[in-house]
């Protein structure tokens, strides 16, 4: 009896080890860019942008058509993956006035508990007193393209290179060290950031391509208050020497503080590649409207040589796991903070709850649950990613989280994820674009402005999808109008914004 009891235990045991063996927690890479327009990506149509390791994630995988961000800005997008909350929950509403409280739940933390090696690499604007990494080495700040400083547990260092193989050299190293797994690292690119300073050898992929001038390039604003008073037009405010790059001479180019920490063979480059350019720019003595193309082709060049680092570094990342026999249990997601403007209404930045920047980029690869050349079309949103990878990661979710997990969809893509999508940008300062919210379902937006301008803005997306009509003053959407002002306060009220609430309730009819 006690012999059949030891080799019942004996079975119970190896089928157990053969269970958890074949349930193996998946590895995670989360690839982060900063500002990369979903408009520039070639898994997402773009004409110019060559993207072939971006695309090469979505054709191994999924292409989220309609993913969106909560909250416009860089360091509020990283504090809403790590917490999985709205801004006016995890504390990180803006850039200017935040600071990022580690000491709150962060997905990372209930992977580490789970048994996951954690790593934050590159960029995370969210200060450098981390917690829920086992490892990071962080760029300082924004960080610089050239020559970078990077904190880690060890203390401050400049290292020397390009700031896209730096962090992507980082990254491969940590994890080589932690391949047997599980674990889950972060790679924050700081391309596409301004001032899009490309790596030298990139140079003059772009030059020869006559970038199609957007539709809205010289956008009036007409009906959209909030939109004719920002800061941040080609024409206007992008300026010709810190972000084109025009400088008359290497003195005057090498004052500024983005080329200062260069070495003289970086120096050489940058002047030997930007000086032509400048002294072809003063011969030609464009004005007006000439003068905003020109700066729109020269926007979009530096853009897309910037990017193109990036993608290869990417490619890098991804040959290491595919060669390295992790890829079947590896789940890898690229995406950017959020969107930007390719000149679309005549911008460069993002912010505005406008599609161009509220929609983001993001492409994911897990081959044991995402077919290849999976298109997801329903609506989700960046606070939804950290506790879809604790579910697939098989890690119990808390209840604080304000995401829900995507899981379902990436095998049934047909599926709705969400019917509406709730937005809140808070910050009142850089390019003066008016605080709003404004909640979104399948083919209406209502915006509500605040404290710059007092407005609300309603946009019929299947009539208008460049969104140049604000329709809420029109008699033909009350009803629509009404619709969407209930499920703003709905949104409000689910996600606890009382801020948005008190205004919500201010009358500005």
């Amino acid at each position: 009896m006690k012999i059949s009891r030891f080799w019942s235990a004996v079975a119970l045991l190896l089928l157990s080890i053969t269970t958890v063996k074949g349930q193996q927690k998946p590895n995670i890479v989360i690839i982060i860019s900063d500002d990369h327009a979903y408009q520039s990506i070639g898994a997402y149509g773009s004409k110019y942008g060559k993207t072939p390791n971006i695309d090469r994630i979505a054709n191994e995988g999924a292409v989220f058509e309609n993913m969106y961000v909560n909250n416009s800005i860089c360091g509020p997008a990283r504090a809403t993956l790590l917490t999985g909350k709205y801004s006016h929950k995890n504390g990180f509403k803006d850039n200017e006035t935040s600071n990022f409280d580690f000491n709150q739940n962060l997905f990372v933390k209930d992977l580490q508990k789970s048994g996951y090696n954690t790593a934050w690499i590159g960029k995370i604007h969210l200060g450098h007193q981390l917690q829920g990494f086992d490892y990071y080495d962080i760029l300082v700040g924004q960080g610089h393209y050239f020559n970078p400083d990077f904190i880690s547990k060890e203390g401050r260092k400049r290292e020397e290179g390009y700031v896209s193989d730096l962090v992507t050299s980082k990254a491969l190293n940590w994890m080589d060290q932690v391949k047997n797994g599980p674990f889950c690292i972060v790679i924050g690119h700081k391309a596409t950031h301004r001032t899009w300073m490309p790596d030298p050898q990139d140079f003059g992929k772009y030059d020869k391509v006559n970038f199609e001038t957007p539709e809205t390039l010289f956008d009036d604003y007409a009906t959209r208050t909030a939109a004719a008073s920002q800061e941040m037009t080609i024409a206007k405010h992008m300026d010709m020497g810190y972000d084109l790059k025009m400088f008359p001479n290497k003195e005057a180019m090498f004052v500024d503080g983005n080329f200062t920490r260069m070495n003289a063979e970086q120096k050489k480059a940058y002047m030997d590649y930007y000086l032509p350019i400048y002294e072809e720019l003063e011969k030609s003595k464009l004005k007006g409207a000439d003068l905003t193309k020109w700066k729109y082709q020269r926007y979009m060049t530096d853009y897309l040589n910037t990017a193109e680092s990036m993608d290869r570094n990417i490619g890098e990342v991804l040959d290491y796991i595919d060669k390295s026999g992790l890829k079947d249990n590896t789940i890898v997601i690229y995406l950017s903070d959020q969107g930007f403007y390719m000149g679309e209404h005549g911008w460069y930045d993002k912010r505005f709850m406008y599609e161009e920047s509220f929609r983001t980029p993001m492409v994911m690869r897990y081959p044991k649950l995402i077919k290849p050349n999976t298109h997801i079309n329903s609506q989700a949103i960046n606070v939804d990613i950290a506790p879809t990878l604790l579910d697939l990661a098989g890690v119990e979710l808390r209840d604080d989280f304000q995401g829900k997990s995507f899981k379902s969809i990436l095998s049934h893509p047909s599926k709705t994820h969400r019917e509406n999508i709730y937005y809140h940008y808070f910050e009142n300062g850089e390019h003066a674009v008016s605080p709003h919210f404004g909640v979104k379902d399948k083919r209406y937006k209502l915006i509500r402005f605040y404290k710059r301008h007092n407005a609300w803005e309603l946009f019929d997306l299947e009539k208008d999808p460049k969104e140049l009509k604000n329709v809420y003053n029109d008699k033909a959407y009350r009803k629509i109008v009404a619709k969407m002002k209930k499920k703003l306060l709905q949104e409000i009220n689910t996600f606890d914004d009382k801020e948005a609430l008190a205004i919500y309730e201010q009358s500005i009819d």
